[in-house]
């Protein structure tokens, strides 16, 4: 039976093999997750479930209202629990484009790649328990 002490991730992606991919990477890493595929999917399932989501792992170009970087500020701004991944394999962060606590990971990128970032970055209590252990 699964924990209830499970984070959860909300992953953005507009591409659904990235975005499924993305998704059992990070449940690897020990995450449930929602998922959206789009900007403003994602701050509609944030008004309800940001209390249960402490990662936010999103693209940067996206169709619809506000691409990664601007769901980014927005995150910051209204949970600022919740810690930022953006994954982009086409566009660099520019100074300013992130909050400053949020963490970029380019593309392509496989689960190596993402739960290791994730054990540099993740602060020891958000961590879930695969990503505590030794690799």
């Amino acid at each position: 039976m699964e924990k209830s002490t499970t984070p959860y991730a909300l992953v953005v992606d507009d591409d659904p093999i990235i975005l499924m991919d993305a998704c059992d990477i990070l449940e690897e890493a020990g995450f449930r997750f929602h998922e959206a595929d789009n900007g403003d999917a994602a701050v509609t399932l944030l008004d309800e479930h940001h209390s249960s989501v402490i990662l936010l792992f999103s693209d940067v170009e996206m169709p619809g209202g506000r691409n990664g970087f601007e769901l980014a500020r927005h995150v910051d701004k209204h949970w600022p629990h919740i810690e930022i991944v953006i994954a982009s394999g086409n566009v660099k962060p520019k100074p300013g484009d992130m909050p400053e606590k949020a963490t970029f990971i380019a593309k392509p990128f496989n689960a190596r790649m993402v739960h290791e970032h994730l054990r540099k970055t993740l602060p020891d209590d958000k961590k879930p328990e695969p990503l505590k252990k030794a690799v």
